[in-house]
């Protein structure tokens, strides 16, 4: 028998990017918690005239169990995307 995770203690960024060229939005990967449940969130966040980026209700929750098979989705979404020539190969060095 398994024991579940304790939940985390403070959110943890993992990533973090700009949107959108006009560097307003960006999209942050956190990992949280919420009333017990860990949780892994790809959220978009505004930033705010005084700087300071603050969630908005786009993005998706899940419960972190959920993670390995997002993980899966992303690969095969991205691998699918290269496929069909909508994202170039990452230059080689």
């Amino acid at each position: 028998m398994s024991t579940k995770p304790s939940p985390l203690a403070v959110p943890i960024t993992v990533a973090r990017w700009w949107k959108n060229r006009r560097r307003i939005e960006s999209v942050h990967v956190t990992l949280s918690e919420y009333e017990g449940h860990n949780l892994i969130n790809v959220r978009v966040y505004a930033t705010g005239t005084d700087g300071i980026d603050r969630p908005t209700t786009k993005g998706i929750s899940m419960g972190i169990a959920k993670l390995p098979a997002l993980t899966k989705a992303l690969v095969l979404a991205e691998a699918r995307a290269r496929e069909l020539g909508l994202i170039e190969d990452e230059a080689k060095p």
